[in-house]
């Protein structure tokens, strides 16, 4: 079973985030990416759906033509985990 962060290391993860946003509600992260169009934003989910298949943690997420969000956080652990991070980390080297 994956750990659900403390509060000193959701802190200290989140100030490595700097373009996700904390929902404290539901104890998850979430960011909005917006590309040139619809190809470019599907494109983009392929490779994160590639991603989060191989590391067996998915992303709930939402694509309006070229808008895409994503909201990571773990059920298993009740809230935010190193994978959501992990997966944060992932997705944004993507797009860097």
């Amino acid at each position: 079973m994956v750990d659900q962060l403390s509060e000193a290391e959701r802190e200290d993860a989140l100030d490595g985030l700097p373009d996700w946003d904390h929902d404290e509600a539901r104890d998850a992260i979430s960011r909005s990416f917006t590309f040139e169009n619809f190809s470019e934003a599907f494109a983009f989910m392929t490779r994160v759906a590639l991603l989060a298949e191989a590391a067996d943690h998915h992303p709930e997420w939402s694509n309006v033509y070229n808008r895409v969000d994503i909201l990571l956080t773990t059920h298993d652990a009740g809230g935010l985990s190193e994978r959501d991070i992990e997966m944060a980390e992932a997705i944004d080297a993507l797009v860097d």
